[in-house]
Protein backbone atom coordinates (compact mmCIF):
# COMPACT_ATOMS: atom_id res chain seq x y z
CA UNK A 1 0.00 0.00 0.00
CA UNK A 2 2.93 2.51 1.13
CA UNK A 3 4.89 1.75 -2.53
CA UNK A 4 0.86 2.39 -4.24
CA UNK A 5 0.85 5.87 -2.35
CA UNK A 6 4.30 6.90 -3.19
CA UNK A 7 3.77 5.72 -7.36
CA UNK A 8 0.75 8.66 -7.34
CA UNK A 9 2.80 10.70 -4.75
CA UNK A 10 5.26 11.51 -7.32
CA UNK A 11 5.20 14.75 -9.25
CA UNK A 12 5.83 13.31 -12.31
CA UNK A 13 2.54 10.87 -12.32
CA UNK A 14 0.65 13.98 -11.72
CA UNK A 15 2.13 16.43 -13.80
CA UNK A 16 1.62 13.58 -16.95
CA UNK A 17 -2.13 13.33 -15.68
CA UNK A 18 -2.98 16.53 -15.97
CA UNK A 19 -1.19 17.29 -19.64
CA UNK A 20 -3.33 14.08 -20.70
CA UNK A 21 -6.21 16.11 -19.11
CA UNK A 22 -5.55 19.34 -20.77
CA UNK A 23 -5.13 17.55 -24.28
CA UNK A 24 -8.35 15.27 -23.88
CA UNK A 25 -10.67 17.29 -22.46
CA UNK A 26 -11.27 20.45 -24.87
CA UNK A 27 -11.35 17.37 -27.83
CA UNK A 28 -14.05 15.48 -25.89
CA UNK A 29 -15.96 18.64 -25.12
CA UNK A 30 -15.79 20.17 -28.81
CA UNK A 31 -17.21 16.04 -29.85
CA UNK A 32 -20.07 16.83 -27.69
CA UNK A 33 -21.02 20.03 -28.40
CA UNK A 34 -20.81 18.83 -32.11
CA UNK A 35 -22.88 15.87 -31.41
CA UNK A 36 -25.41 17.88 -29.17
CA UNK A 37 -25.50 20.62 -32.72
CA UNK A 38 -25.57 17.81 -34.94
CA UNK A 39 -28.41 15.82 -32.64
CA UNK A 40 -31.11 18.73 -32.28
CA UNK A 41 -30.81 19.16 -36.78
CA UNK A 42 -31.29 16.08 -37.48
CA UNK A 43 -33.78 14.85 -39.94
CA UNK A 44 -37.26 13.70 -38.70
CA UNK A 45 -37.16 10.56 -40.58
CA UNK A 46 -34.20 9.50 -38.41
CA UNK A 47 -36.38 8.92 -35.94
CA UNK A 48 -37.50 5.36 -38.13
CA UNK A 49 -33.65 4.30 -36.68
CA UNK A 50 -35.09 3.57 -33.26
CA UNK A 51 -37.44 0.92 -34.42
CA UNK A 52 -35.77 -2.36 -33.41
CA UNK A 53 -34.42 -1.12 -30.29
CA UNK A 54 -35.71 -1.07 -26.61
CA UNK A 55 -33.91 2.40 -25.23
CA UNK A 56 -31.74 5.04 -26.83
CA UNK A 57 -29.12 3.76 -24.67
CA UNK A 58 -28.68 0.59 -26.37
CA UNK A 59 -28.25 2.23 -29.71
CA UNK A 60 -26.04 4.51 -28.43
CA UNK A 61 -24.01 1.63 -27.07
CA UNK A 62 -24.34 -0.62 -30.35
CA UNK A 63 -24.41 1.49 -33.29
CA UNK A 64 -23.39 1.19 -36.15
CA UNK A 65 -23.46 -2.70 -36.39
CA UNK A 66 -20.10 -4.44 -36.10
CA UNK A 67 -17.90 -1.53 -34.77
CA UNK A 68 -20.45 0.04 -32.16
CA UNK A 69 -20.04 2.97 -30.06
CA UNK A 70 -18.88 1.73 -27.34
CA UNK A 71 -16.07 -0.60 -28.76
CA UNK A 72 -14.59 3.14 -30.45
CA UNK A 73 -14.59 4.08 -27.24
CA UNK A 74 -12.43 1.06 -25.52
CA UNK A 75 -10.17 1.48 -28.35
CA UNK A 76 -9.24 4.88 -27.64
CA UNK A 77 -9.53 4.22 -23.83
CA UNK A 78 -6.79 1.38 -24.38
CA UNK A 79 -4.54 3.62 -26.95
CA UNK A 80 -4.54 6.50 -24.05
CA UNK A 81 -3.95 3.95 -21.37
CA UNK A 82 -1.05 2.43 -23.13
CA UNK A 83 0.24 5.87 -23.55
CA UNK A 84 -0.16 6.85 -20.27
CA UNK A 85 1.65 3.32 -19.27
CA UNK A 86 5.05 3.92 -21.70
CA UNK A 87 4.83 7.97 -20.54
CA UNK A 88 5.40 6.96 -16.65
CA UNK A 89 7.39 3.84 -17.06
CA UNK A 90 10.27 6.06 -19.21
CA UNK A 91 9.82 8.64 -16.38
CA UNK A 92 10.09 6.27 -13.42
CA UNK A 93 12.72 4.16 -15.22
CA UNK A 94 15.20 7.22 -15.31
CA UNK A 95 14.20 8.51 -11.99
CA UNK A 96 15.00 5.06 -10.81
CA UNK A 97 18.12 4.42 -12.74
CA UNK A 98 19.57 7.63 -11.58
CA UNK A 99 18.81 6.73 -8.40
CA UNK A 100 20.87 3.62 -8.08
CA UNK A 101 23.99 5.01 -10.36
CA UNK A 102 23.91 7.58 -6.98
CA UNK A 103 23.49 4.45 -4.74
CA UNK A 104 25.74 2.41 -6.27
CA UNK A 105 29.03 5.16 -5.93
CA UNK A 106 31.66 3.91 -3.91
CA UNK A 107 32.63 5.68 -0.97
CA UNK A 108 36.01 7.86 -1.30
CA UNK A 109 38.84 7.66 0.47
CA UNK A 110 40.22 11.14 -0.38
CA UNK A 111 39.80 13.20 2.99
CA UNK A 112 36.73 15.63 3.46
CA UNK A 113 38.56 18.87 2.60
CA UNK A 114 39.94 17.55 -1.04
CA UNK A 115 36.32 16.00 -1.57
CA UNK A 116 34.90 19.37 -1.16
CA UNK A 117 37.36 20.64 -3.46
CA UNK A 118 37.11 18.44 -6.15
CA UNK A 119 33.01 18.93 -5.82
CA UNK A 120 33.32 22.61 -6.55
CA UNK A 121 35.74 22.21 -9.57
CA UNK A 122 33.29 19.33 -10.68
CA UNK A 123 29.95 21.71 -9.93
CA UNK A 124 32.21 24.66 -11.43
CA UNK A 125 33.01 22.55 -14.47
CA UNK A 126 29.60 21.77 -15.20
CA UNK A 127 28.12 25.14 -14.91
CA UNK A 128 30.46 26.78 -17.46
CA UNK A 129 29.51 27.84 -20.56
CA UNK A 130 32.10 26.37 -22.57
CA UNK A 131 33.66 26.73 -26.36
CA UNK A 132 31.28 22.89 -26.77
CA UNK A 133 28.64 25.22 -26.73
CA UNK A 134 29.01 27.82 -29.27
CA UNK A 135 30.31 24.83 -31.34
CA UNK A 136 26.50 23.57 -31.44
CA UNK A 137 25.15 26.80 -31.90
CA UNK A 138 27.78 27.18 -35.21
CA UNK A 139 26.37 23.09 -36.00
CA UNK A 140 22.70 24.83 -35.87
CA UNK A 141 23.15 27.49 -37.96
CA UNK A 142 25.17 26.21 -40.81
CA UNK A 143 23.35 26.73 -43.93
CA UNK A 144 23.04 23.65 -46.07
CA UNK A 145 23.50 21.19 -43.00
CA UNK A 146 22.35 18.08 -43.93
CA UNK A 147 21.32 16.47 -40.94
CA UNK A 148 18.23 19.06 -40.37
CA UNK A 149 15.05 19.45 -41.81
CA UNK A 150 13.88 23.05 -41.57
CA UNK A 151 10.59 23.63 -41.93
CA UNK A 152 9.19 27.50 -42.75
CA UNK A 153 7.19 28.67 -40.07
CA UNK A 154 6.90 32.64 -40.76
CA UNK A 155 8.11 35.22 -42.85
CA UNK A 156 6.61 38.81 -41.81
CA UNK A 157 8.08 42.46 -41.46
CA UNK A 158 7.09 45.83 -40.25
CA UNK A 159 8.58 49.56 -41.10
CA UNK A 160 11.86 48.84 -39.18
CA UNK A 161 12.09 45.62 -38.94
CA UNK A 162 11.67 41.73 -40.99
CA UNK A 163 11.78 38.12 -39.10
CA UNK A 164 11.73 34.73 -40.73
CA UNK A 165 11.31 31.53 -38.50
CA UNK A 166 11.66 27.60 -39.29
CA UNK A 167 11.61 24.93 -37.15
CA UNK A 168 13.12 20.98 -36.66
CA UNK A 169 11.40 18.53 -35.33
CA UNK A 170 14.21 15.33 -34.06
CA UNK A 171 12.85 12.12 -33.32
CA UNK A 172 13.13 12.48 -29.67
CA UNK A 173 13.48 16.10 -27.58
CA UNK A 174 12.32 19.14 -28.09
CA UNK A 175 11.37 21.30 -31.29
CA UNK A 176 14.14 23.06 -32.69
CA UNK A 177 13.46 26.92 -33.68
CA UNK A 178 15.52 28.95 -35.46
CA UNK A 179 14.99 32.42 -36.29
CA UNK A 180 16.82 35.49 -38.55
CA UNK A 181 15.17 39.01 -37.53
CA UNK A 182 16.93 42.34 -38.94
CA UNK A 183 16.57 45.57 -37.06
CA UNK A 184 16.58 48.68 -38.63
CA UNK A 185 18.94 51.46 -37.42
CA UNK A 186 20.38 49.24 -34.61
CA UNK A 187 23.51 48.59 -33.62
CA UNK A 188 25.32 45.06 -32.74
CA UNK A 189 26.63 46.50 -28.86
CA UNK A 190 23.20 47.97 -28.53
CA UNK A 191 21.24 44.79 -29.09
CA UNK A 192 23.31 42.43 -27.33
CA UNK A 193 23.15 44.39 -24.09
CA UNK A 194 19.27 44.71 -25.02
CA UNK A 195 19.03 40.76 -24.66
CA UNK A 196 21.24 40.48 -21.33
CA UNK A 197 19.95 43.37 -19.50
CA UNK A 198 17.37 41.34 -16.93
CA UNK A 199 16.60 44.70 -15.49
CA UNK A 200 14.84 46.29 -18.61
CA UNK A 201 13.48 42.78 -19.85
CA UNK A 202 10.12 43.02 -17.46
CA UNK A 203 8.95 45.76 -19.36
CA UNK A 204 8.88 44.11 -22.38
CA UNK A 205 8.58 40.47 -21.51
CA UNK A 206 5.23 40.03 -19.46
CA UNK A 207 6.44 36.37 -18.76
CA UNK A 208 9.28 36.98 -17.02
CA UNK A 209 8.00 37.65 -13.00
CA UNK A 210 11.43 36.86 -11.25
CA UNK A 211 15.13 37.46 -11.65
CA UNK A 212 17.89 37.19 -10.08
CA UNK A 213 22.21 36.68 -10.99
CA UNK A 214 23.63 34.20 -8.67
CA UNK A 215 27.13 34.10 -10.18
CA UNK A 216 29.64 36.10 -12.52
CA UNK A 217 33.03 35.69 -13.54
CA UNK A 218 34.24 39.08 -14.77
CA UNK A 219 37.42 37.84 -16.69
CA UNK A 220 35.25 35.53 -18.91
CA UNK A 221 31.80 37.74 -18.42
CA UNK A 222 29.96 34.02 -17.78
CA UNK A 223 26.93 34.69 -15.91
CA UNK A 224 24.89 32.27 -13.61
CA UNK A 225 20.87 33.54 -13.46
CA UNK A 226 17.66 32.71 -11.80
CA UNK A 227 14.54 33.13 -13.79
CA UNK A 228 10.82 32.39 -13.33
CA UNK A 229 8.41 33.04 -16.35
CA UNK A 230 4.95 32.93 -16.20
CA UNK A 231 2.61 30.59 -18.04
CA UNK A 232 -0.82 30.41 -18.69
CA UNK A 233 -3.63 29.73 -15.99
CA UNK A 234 -3.87 25.92 -17.24
CA UNK A 235 0.19 26.03 -16.05
CA UNK A 236 1.93 26.06 -13.64
CA UNK A 237 5.36 29.11 -13.81
CA UNK A 238 8.67 27.48 -14.73
CA UNK A 239 11.81 28.05 -12.77
CA UNK A 240 14.95 28.32 -15.13
CA UNK A 241 19.14 28.24 -13.81
CA UNK A 242 20.27 30.01 -17.03
CA UNK A 243 24.52 30.00 -17.13
CA UNK A 244 24.99 32.35 -19.94
CA UNK A 245 28.62 33.70 -22.46
CA UNK A 246 29.37 36.27 -25.07
CA UNK A 247 32.26 35.73 -27.47
CA UNK A 248 33.41 38.50 -30.47
CA UNK A 249 35.02 38.36 -33.34
CA UNK A 250 35.37 42.01 -34.82
CA UNK A 251 31.69 43.39 -34.34
CA UNK A 252 29.96 40.13 -34.74
CA UNK A 253 28.65 38.57 -30.87
CA UNK A 254 28.34 35.12 -30.38
CA UNK A 255 25.66 34.52 -27.12
CA UNK A 256 25.11 31.72 -25.46
CA UNK A 257 22.45 30.52 -23.15
CA UNK A 258 21.78 27.68 -21.89
CA UNK A 259 20.42 25.70 -18.63
CA UNK A 260 23.02 24.55 -15.95
CA UNK A 261 22.63 22.52 -12.83
CA UNK A 262 23.19 24.22 -9.27
CA UNK A 263 23.49 22.66 -6.07
CA UNK A 264 22.85 25.58 -4.12
CA UNK A 265 19.32 26.02 -5.54
CA UNK A 266 17.56 22.66 -5.25
CA UNK A 267 14.72 22.15 -7.37
CA UNK A 268 11.29 22.26 -6.29
CA UNK A 269 7.27 21.15 -6.99
CA UNK A 270 6.43 24.36 -7.61
CA UNK A 271 7.72 26.55 -9.78
CA UNK A 272 8.81 23.40 -12.58
CA UNK A 273 12.35 23.75 -13.03
CA UNK A 274 13.18 23.23 -16.64
CA UNK A 275 16.37 21.72 -17.38
CA UNK A 276 16.51 21.36 -20.89
CA UNK A 277 17.10 24.74 -22.43
CA UNK A 278 19.36 26.06 -24.77
CA UNK A 279 19.24 30.00 -26.38
CA UNK A 280 21.62 31.07 -28.28
CA UNK A 281 22.31 34.15 -31.37
CA UNK A 282 24.83 35.72 -33.01
CA UNK A 283 24.47 39.32 -33.57
CA UNK A 284 26.38 41.22 -36.39
CA UNK A 285 25.92 44.37 -38.54
CA UNK A 286 24.27 43.88 -42.03
CA UNK A 287 23.04 46.51 -44.69
CA UNK A 288 19.88 48.02 -44.27
CA UNK A 289 16.32 47.42 -46.76
CA UNK A 290 17.24 51.00 -47.73
CA UNK A 291 20.23 49.49 -50.24
CA UNK A 292 22.35 52.41 -49.74
CA UNK A 293 25.90 50.44 -48.82
CA UNK A 294 25.68 51.45 -45.20
CA UNK A 295 26.12 48.61 -42.37
CA UNK A 296 22.92 50.81 -39.91
CA UNK A 297 20.95 47.36 -39.52
CA UNK A 298 21.61 44.42 -37.31
CA UNK A 299 21.39 40.86 -37.76
CA UNK A 300 20.24 38.21 -34.82
CA UNK A 301 20.22 34.94 -36.11
CA UNK A 302 18.86 32.49 -32.98
CA UNK A 303 18.42 28.93 -32.13
CA UNK A 304 16.11 28.52 -29.36
CA UNK A 305 14.27 24.45 -27.58
CA UNK A 306 13.54 23.78 -24.24
CA UNK A 307 11.64 21.26 -22.26
CA UNK A 308 8.33 22.80 -20.34
CA UNK A 309 6.98 19.29 -19.58
CA UNK A 310 4.39 20.35 -21.95
CA UNK A 311 3.00 17.69 -24.82
CA UNK A 312 4.83 18.42 -27.58
CA UNK A 313 1.77 19.46 -29.92
CA UNK A 314 0.19 21.76 -27.02
CA UNK A 315 3.52 23.33 -26.64
CA UNK A 316 4.17 24.19 -31.47
CA UNK A 317 0.26 25.27 -31.20
CA UNK A 318 0.70 28.03 -28.85
CA UNK A 319 4.22 28.83 -30.28
CA UNK A 320 2.67 28.70 -33.31
CA UNK A 321 -0.27 31.04 -32.57
CA UNK A 322 2.11 33.48 -30.13
CA UNK A 323 5.39 33.41 -32.20
CA UNK A 324 4.27 36.92 -34.33
CA UNK A 325 3.11 38.63 -30.95
CA UNK A 326 6.15 37.78 -29.30
CA UNK A 327 8.44 38.97 -32.07
CA UNK A 328 6.27 42.73 -32.08
CA UNK A 329 7.08 42.71 -28.30
CA UNK A 330 10.70 42.22 -28.80
CA UNK A 331 10.66 44.95 -31.53
CA UNK A 332 9.26 47.26 -29.09
CA UNK A 333 11.52 46.81 -26.30
CA UNK A 334 14.51 47.56 -28.69
CA UNK A 335 13.12 50.79 -29.39
CA UNK A 336 12.21 51.47 -25.61
CA UNK A 337 15.87 50.47 -24.67
CA UNK A 338 17.76 52.44 -27.58
CA UNK A 339 15.68 55.33 -26.64
CA UNK A 340 16.44 54.79 -22.70
CA UNK A 341 20.18 54.20 -23.55
CA UNK A 342 20.76 57.83 -24.00
CA UNK A 343 24.94 59.65 -23.60
CA UNK A 344 25.51 59.74 -19.71
CA UNK A 345 23.29 57.04 -18.77
CA UNK A 346 24.37 54.33 -16.51
CA UNK A 347 24.26 50.89 -17.22
CA UNK A 348 22.54 47.64 -15.43
CA UNK A 349 24.83 45.57 -13.74
CA UNK A 350 23.84 42.87 -16.47
CA UNK A 351 24.24 44.90 -19.17
CA UNK A 352 28.01 45.72 -18.16
CA UNK A 353 28.82 41.88 -17.86
CA UNK A 354 28.07 41.87 -21.72
CA UNK A 355 30.45 43.88 -22.52
CA UNK A 356 32.66 41.55 -20.99
CA UNK A 357 33.40 39.02 -23.89
CA UNK A 358 35.98 36.34 -24.90
CA UNK A 359 37.92 36.92 -28.20
CA UNK A 360 37.00 33.88 -30.60
CA UNK A 361 39.61 31.43 -32.05
CA UNK A 362 38.62 31.40 -35.53
CA UNK A 363 39.74 28.13 -35.86
CA UNK A 364 37.37 26.97 -33.75
CA UNK A 365 34.51 28.38 -36.23
CA UNK A 366 36.16 26.50 -39.13
CA UNK A 367 36.76 23.06 -37.19
CA UNK A 368 33.30 23.09 -35.40
CA UNK A 369 31.40 22.51 -38.71
CA UNK A 370 33.29 19.21 -39.18
CA UNK A 371 33.16 17.81 -35.92
CA UNK A 372 29.44 18.51 -35.32
CA UNK A 373 28.83 17.32 -38.62
CA UNK A 374 30.19 14.00 -37.78
CA UNK A 375 28.52 13.74 -34.65
CA UNK A 376 25.05 14.42 -36.84
CA UNK A 377 26.26 11.90 -39.16
CA UNK A 378 26.55 9.28 -36.65
CA UNK A 379 22.90 10.16 -34.72
CA UNK A 380 21.71 9.75 -38.07
CA UNK A 381 22.95 6.37 -38.81
CA UNK A 382 21.83 4.93 -35.25
CA UNK A 383 18.60 6.32 -36.08
CA UNK A 384 18.59 4.50 -38.90
CA UNK A 385 19.39 1.33 -37.59
CA UNK A 386 17.28 1.51 -34.91
CA UNK A 387 14.60 1.88 -37.63
CA UNK A 388 15.34 -1.27 -39.43
CA UNK A 389 14.38 -3.08 -35.95
CA UNK A 390 11.85 -1.07 -34.12
CA UNK A 391 8.37 -1.72 -33.38
CA UNK A 392 5.58 0.54 -33.43
CA UNK A 393 3.38 -0.70 -30.17
CA UNK A 394 0.95 2.04 -30.88
CA UNK A 395 0.07 0.24 -34.23
CA UNK A 396 0.30 -3.29 -32.75
CA UNK A 397 -2.35 -2.38 -30.04
CA UNK A 398 -4.68 -0.52 -32.66
CA UNK A 399 -4.35 -3.63 -34.73
CA UNK A 400 -5.21 -5.81 -31.87
CA UNK A 401 -8.44 -3.99 -30.72
CA UNK A 402 -9.71 -3.17 -33.94
CA UNK A 403 -9.63 -7.02 -34.52
CA UNK A 404 -10.77 -8.33 -31.31
CA UNK A 405 -13.63 -5.73 -31.48
CA UNK A 406 -14.13 -7.19 -35.84
CA UNK A 407 -13.93 -10.94 -34.68
CA UNK A 408 -16.52 -10.34 -31.94
CA UNK A 409 -19.58 -9.49 -33.76
CA UNK A 410 -18.97 -7.54 -37.09
CA UNK A 411 -19.17 -8.36 -40.49
CA UNK A 412 -15.39 -9.26 -40.56
CA UNK A 413 -15.53 -12.17 -38.54
CA UNK A 414 -18.77 -13.73 -40.30
CA UNK A 415 -16.90 -13.46 -43.22
CA UNK A 416 -13.74 -15.25 -42.05
CA UNK A 417 -16.12 -17.77 -40.65
CA UNK A 418 -17.85 -18.66 -43.57
CA UNK A 419 -14.92 -18.51 -45.41
CA UNK A 420 -13.24 -21.32 -43.28
CA UNK A 421 -16.22 -23.35 -43.10
CA UNK A 422 -16.52 -23.20 -47.51
CA UNK A 423 -12.75 -24.63 -47.11
CA UNK A 424 -13.52 -27.21 -44.48
CA UNK A 425 -16.45 -28.23 -47.10
CA UNK A 426 -14.02 -28.60 -49.76
CA UNK A 427 -11.80 -30.83 -48.40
Amino acid sequence: MDMFMDFFNKPSVTETFVDILLCAVPIWVAVMIGLLIGWSWRPRWTGLVYLGFRSKLRFLLTAPPGFGARRIWLAFTALSVFSVCRTLWSKIGSTSKRSSVNNGLAPSSKPVEEEAVSDIVTEKEQDVVTEKDLEHLLYLLKDGNANLEWQSMMDKSTPNMSYQAWRHEPETGPVVYRSRTVFEDATPDIVRDFFWDDEFRPKWDPMLAYFKTLEEDPHTGTTIVHWIKKFPFFCSDREYIIGRRIWESGKKYYAVTKGVPYQALPKRDKPRRVEVYFSSWIIKAVESRKRDGQLSACEVSLVHYEDMGIPKDVAKLGVRHGMWGAVKKLNSGLRAYQSARKPGTSLSRSAQMASITTKLNMDLVETSGAEEEERGRAVENARKQKDQVSVDWKWIVVGGVALACGLHSSAIGKALMVGAGHRLARR
